[in-house]
């Protein structure tokens, strides 16, 4: 099993995901389990399946860590098994989905708010929910989705939705509508994977608006983190996509339906996600608005991914 990660220059970030990879591992042991990037920081995915491939793995299941499915995962991740299947003719791929929208996120999600907002204020407190944010409104949506899904049954009055890069309403908007509608109490979780600089941009400019508005009480609540339940979940897509099961939602793909706004992205071409440390991707960056480094583990799906579908793991 091969997990695939967008990368980030920060330390802590890197560390979360390698005690991510090292949870997984524990749950199944007798399974080969590594970690590669698509940029920001080694080892890119071309070299981790060299060595494995030098040491006699000939099946091979890619799972992206990502939560939703927007470019990374529609489209770079794709792109790299492709180029991969090419070097190593004998070696079978499968891929594996993002991990989507699942109960034992918006599990984990909800005790993450459970633990920063006490029982008896929960029904006083607005809820800002941030997401990476994409060009991909499909991925946007999922956010909204999730959103909703932990508003629903809970007792938080108002869960709204906001991206902290590329998509609208940002940070300060989200809470800005929180207060417009009552909200005198906002929790703000990130919801991502992993620390990195966008999730500390969205503290920033979280206490940037509560200094701006003192009457309003702002709390942080902790980001999902490498939880044991998506290491669980992270097995899981591996295992539905060895069994032939992985199926992805093309219903609202900007790269198969003319989206409003997006029309010309459809049948566009993917390319490699240029990785300092791959020189077999340099002069193949995406020209399109990106924020480096998101440590959060969000994503993005492609429709090369159907014949870029991840293959089983080596097991002993």
């Amino acid at each position: 099993m091969l997990i695939v990660g967008h990368g980030t220059r920060d330390d802590a970030g890197q560390d979360e995901c390698s005690r991510l990879l090292e949870v997984v591992r524990a749950q199944r042991p007798k399974l080969r389990v590594e970690l590669g990037y698509l940029e920001l920081c080694p080892p890119p995915i071309a070299d981790v399946v060299a060595e494995m491939v030098d040491e006699g793995v000939d099946d091979i299941t890619v799972v992206p860590l990502v939560l939703l499915g927007a470019g990374h995962a529609k489209g770079d991740v794709p792109a790299a098994i492709a180029r991969e299947r090419l070097r190593n003719p004998g070696v079978t791929f499968r891929y594996g989905r993002p991990l989507g929208i699942r109960p034992e996120l918006l599990e984990t999600a909800a005790e993450r708010l459970d633990s920063a907002v006490p029982e008896a204020q929960r029904e006083d407190t607005a809820v800002v929910l941030v997401g990476r944010g994409a060009s991909d409104p499909d991925a946007n949506g999922d956010i909204a989705k999730v959103a909703r899904m932990l508003w629903e049954g809970r007792p938080w009055p108002l869960v709204e939705p906001g991206f902290i890069s590329l998509a609208k309403p940002s940070v300060p908007e989200a809470l800005e509508r929180c207060r417009r509608l009552g909200a005198g109490r906002i929790a703000v979780m990130p919801y991502f994977l992993f620390t990195g600089v966008l999730e500390r941009r969205i503290r920033d400019q979280t206490r940037a608006w509560a200094d701006d508005h003192p009457d309003i009480e702002v709390i942080d609540v902790d980001y999902l983190g490498p939880d044991v339940r998506v290491a669980e979940l992270l097995l899981a897509r591996a295992d539905e996509s060895d069994a032939g099961g992985a199926i992805a939602n093309c219903d609202t793909c900007q790269y198969r339906v003319a989206l409003p706004g997006f029309e010309e992205r459809v049948g566009q071409p993917q390319t490699l996600h240029e990785h300092p440390d791959d020189p077999g991707t340099h002069g193949h960056s995406h020209g399109h608005e990106h924020d480096h480094d998101h440590g959060h583990g969000h994503g993005d799906h492609a429709h090369a991914h159907q014949d870029g579908a991840a293959a089983p793991a080596e097991r002993s």
